[in-house]
């Protein structure tokens, strides 16, 4: 990062790690940086089954001190997992500390389709219905529904709402842009029109 002062890079930093806060200093040297924490519950039991990476408390601790520097930070709400990932409840943690919040959906493609089917089955059997209708039938009802949400909570919030990231900026504090990055394959080029392809 030293060898790219001065460079006029835009730089986008993904982590699941505090480590970045070693570097504040550098980074408001940087210019055009954005710093995104990959944070998808509030449950340290849930999030010790499916990562390794430092505790979300240390996440959300790292994003305050990054944000509080005048360094935009991203909370990126990812994978959605289906009855477990509460969006609302990490919105409401973040939303005075983070420029952007992205919503991605989980998506399960080849072995790891199988992996987190029978984690699901173990862990949350009362959810295999839901999982079997959106990963066997390909039933979009229940993201649907999450989009409607998500939409409505930028509105009562006054928080921009789009399908794509916006140019590069700060947003208001406490009203950060909600990104509808659901079924992100779909999403149309970077108008933030709203429009997917079909």
């Amino acid at each position: 990062m030293e060898q790219l002062k001065g460079s006029g890079a835009e730089i986008l930093i993904c982590t699941k790690s505090d480590l970045v806060v070693r570097d504040i200093d550098l980074l408001k040297e940087m210019g055009k940086v954005t710093v995104s924490w990959s944070i998808n519950t509030l449950d340290e039991g849930f999030k010790n089954d499916m990562d390794n990476a430092v505790s979300i408390q240390r996440r959300l601790d790292a994003m305050k001190q990054v944000y509080d520097a005048g360094i935009r930070t991203v909370c990126f709400i990812a994978p959605v997992f289906p009855g477990i990932t509460d969006f609302e409840a990490i919105f409401h943690r973040v939303k005075d500390q983070c420029d952007l919040v992205w919503l991605e959906n989980l998506n399960l493609r080849g072995g790891f389709k199988k992996d987190i089917l029978a984690y699901i089955q173990e862990k949350y059997p009362d959810l295999m219905p839901l999982y079997n209708a959106i990963y066997t039938r390909g039933d979009r009802g229940y993201f649907r529904e999450l989009e409607e949400r998500a939409e409505r909570l930028a509105r009562e919030y006054d928080c921009p709402f789009v399908d794509n990231e916006l140019p590069y900026g700060r947003a208001e504090p406490g009203h950060p842009v909600i990104v509808d990055y659901f079924y992100h394959e779909e999403v149309r080029g970077s108008e933030n029109t709203g429009l997917r392809n079909r």
